[in-house]
């Protein structure tokens, strides 16, 4: 018997990814589920479980076949338990995880944070070429984070290690989903891009940024590029802010953990060089020069596909 097929699921605030992929990470399918909000999360996990079933049977797959179930959830997590401490965008406290959904399957259950298992499958499969030392920042709705140190990825005592998001970089600024001011998150993230663009707006309604926005009737991350690309000066200080607040603060964690990549995803990073560029300047800015010599910069390569195959990676490590 050759169990050879891993599930990877990677649970989102809105929707749930779920793979069936080959231990080399290859990914045979792929698809989403919406994720139902609950107090303990046993809704979702059904759903997710119900809907594996029906695609290995549609495949002709074996659940003997099947090695084990990964799965990344976004908040706090205890990976050795696969105990979820609280996950707030989903409305989970409390939650037994693994136990509840290898009780449900009879499989091997593995759990990490969200942020946590798209730095595993980048780092395997990704731009992160298996380094033992790496950064992982996801900048979408909000700012996620991974690090892997000496080849661990690094939880904490209670699984807030590597939340990059909520590092504060403004004392008196804006407030922060998680109750606090002036996170990282309130600048970098897509919120964040538009909050600012808002600022801009309002101190000038004849700007590019104030046309597009009465146009459309509103602006995104993604029209704050697209201007800057085209040589808008407000949208050029947007992203010049954006990429410089992110430098300092990756300078900072660098000099903690000395990786040898930074790897930058999530949709935000969909602005590529426009993005990049700045934020490389700026790390060299603010870094302790042999740290930065030692560490290369990237754009993340597997896009959405990152958590389910970095929970395909953390099942083959476990068991292996």
């Amino acid at each position: 018997m050759n169990k050879s097929i891993i599930v990877g699921v990677d649970i989102g605030g809105t929707t749930v990814k779920i793979g069936l992929l080959k231990d080399s990470g290859e990914i045979m399918k792929k698809w989403e589920i919406d994720t139902k909000k609950s107090t303990d999360g046993t809704t979702v996990i059904n759903d997710i479980w119900e809907s594996v079933l029906v695609k290995l049977n549609e495949l002709a797959i074996d659940l003997n076949d099947v090695l084990g179930i990964g799965i990344g959830a976004p908040g706090f997590i205890d990976g050795e338990k696969g105990y979820v401490y609280e996950a707030v965008n989903i409305g989970w406290q409390e939650f037994k995880l693994s136990d509840y959904m290898s009780r449900k399957t009879g499989l091997p259950v593995f759990v990490e944070n969200d942020a946590n298992i798209a730095v595993l499958g980048e780092n395997w499969l990704g731009a992160g070429n298996l380094a033992s030392d790496i950064i992982a920042v996801t900048l979408g709705t909000g700012v996620g984070g991974g690090l892997i140190a000496g080849g661990k990825i690094l939880n904490g005592v209670n699984g807030t290690a590597g939340e990059i998001g909520h590092i504060t970089v403004e004392p008196d600024g804006h407030s922060c989903n998680c109750g606090r001011r002036g996170c990282l998150e309130t600048i970098c993230s897509a919120t964040g891009i538009v909050r600012q663009a808002k600022k801009y707006i309002e101190e000038d309604s004849t700007s590019k940024l104030a046309q597009l926005e009465k146009k459309n009737g509103a602006i995104t991350a993604k029209d704050v590029f697209e201007l800057a690309a085209v040589g808008d000066k407000d949208s050029i200080q947007i992203v010049q802010h954006t990429a410089d607040v992110l430098g300092f603060v990756l300078a900072n964690l660098a000099v903690t953990i000395n990786p040898s990549k930074i790897v930058i995803g999530g949709g935000v990073s969909k602005a590529g060089d426009l993005l990049l560029q700045p934020i490389k300047n700026s790390f060299t800015k603010y870094a302790l020069p042999r740290t930065s010599e030692a560490c290369e910069i990237r754009i993340a390569e597997l896009g959405n596909d990152a958590g389910i195959i970095g929970a395909a990676y953390l099942v083959k490590e476990n068991i292996s």
